[in-house]
């Protein structure tokens, strides 16, 4: 019966995926284009993480399986984005604003409510901690958009965007997420949320860094588009990648010590 379930999983999958590898495949890559062999390589490496979280959901305890599923989702549906984004760039040359924030506006909640979850796997978990973190990670990313798209101006929007990250910070350093996980998390858990909050201290930095040096400092975005674009999805191995990875060891070793008492 596993088996079974894993056999109709691939095939979902792999279904999910043909429409974009067959419109990714209109156009050619050149050997000199690093943006676009990027984009090519981080959506295989999404690809893979994808089958790997999915599968491993049948080896961990079913308190786990959510967590590992919700990894397995985010670099599934950032695949799919990556297809398309590469497909613009090497067609264009332009920056596929709007197929990136359509894959953030989609994986970055996912990625909040993998803190709610890890903790609600070893306690109960108030819901306000799932909503405030949802509620900041909009926040964030509707302040860049509008301000990247050119609905709002770039200053204000900027700020708008800053303002939700620090509320998510905040959460997660300071907030009730973080008091809980000091007080009531193993310690595997404990490392696990210390490493996942580093990485949207650090490796969501990245992002407004590029929209200041892109768009605040005087610049034509598009002169900076294929650095920009080269620094995003380098991010997002760490952002999303490793993060899940991330989950899958909490998950597993948890998994494992409960089995050996």
């Amino acid at each position: 019966m596993p088996k079974l379930r894993l056999s109709w999983l691939a095939f979902g999958v792999g279904a999910s995926l043909v429409p974009a590898l067959a419109h990714a495949a209109t156009e050619n890559l050149r050997s000199d284009d690093y943006v676009g062999i990027s984009f090519w390589l981080i959506s295989m490496a999404l690809i893979a993480s994808t089958a790997f979280f999915f599968l491993e959901t049948q080896r961990v305890a079913g308190k786990w399986k959510t967590s590992l599923t919700v990894s397995g989702l985010v670099t599934l549906v950032a695949a799919v984005h990556y297809f398309y984004m590469r497909d613009v760039w090497v067609a264009t040359g332009e920056t596929p604003t709007v197929y990136r924030y359509i894959d953030w506006l989609i994986t970055v909640p996912l990625l909040m409510i993998e803190f709610y979850l890890i903790l609600a796997a070893i306690t109960k978990v108030p819901a306000g901690v799932f909503w405030r973190l949802l509620i900041g990670t909009f926040v964030m990313l509707v302040g860049g958009y509008v301000g990247e798209a050119g609905y709002a101006g770039v200053w204000p929007a900027f700020i708008v965007g800053m303002i939700g990250w620090a509320y998510i910070l905040y959460e997660v350093f300071l907030g009730q997420a973080s008091k809980i996980n000091a007080a009531e998390a193993p310690e595997s858990v404990q490392s696990a949320f210390k490493l996942m909050r580093l990485i949207v201290t650090i490796g969501w930095a990245i992002y407004p860094i590029g929209y200041f040096v892109g768009y605040l400092m005087g610049q034509d975005p598009s002169a900076s588009s294929a650095a920009l674009n080269l620094i995003y999805n380098l991010a997002d191995v760490v952002n999303k990648i490793a993060f899940g990875v991330i989950i899958w060891t909490v998950a597993t070793s948890e998994t494992d010590r409960a089995a050996a008492k």
